[in-house]
């Protein structure tokens, strides 16, 4: 068996490999979980709720901060990309608010 200073290409390629499962299981978890909001903002239009509930994102923040330091990720990165996914679904909501 060839180590990564005998064969770089080879470990680069298995890397890369893992990174692209990675990357699937990522978009196919992220479809689930926009297709879970689309219940919430269908659920929230047809009873008039607010489109965001602010104190919710507040708790969520700082779980997905705790969970993504003992992950040994950087929070401020789980925070700015759990605000980019929370705007998203704001506005999905928004959107099924004003269809209905």
């Amino acid at each position: 068996m060839t180590d990564a200073t005998s064969d770089p290409m080879a470990e680069l390629l298995r890397l890369r490999a893992s990174i692209d499962n990675i990357d699937a299981a990522l978009t196919y978890m992220l479809a689930e979980r926009f297709r879970c909001t689309k219940q919430v903002g269908a659920l929230k239009a047809s009873h008039d709720l607010p489109a965001s509930d602010p104190a919710r994102e507040e708790r969520q923040t700082a779980r997905l901060r705790q969970l993504a330091e003992d992950a040994d990720l950087d929070p401020a990165f789980a925070e700015k990309w759990f605000n980019f996914v929370v705007a998203e679904v704001i506005h999905h909501h928004m959107q099924a608010k004003n269809a209905g």
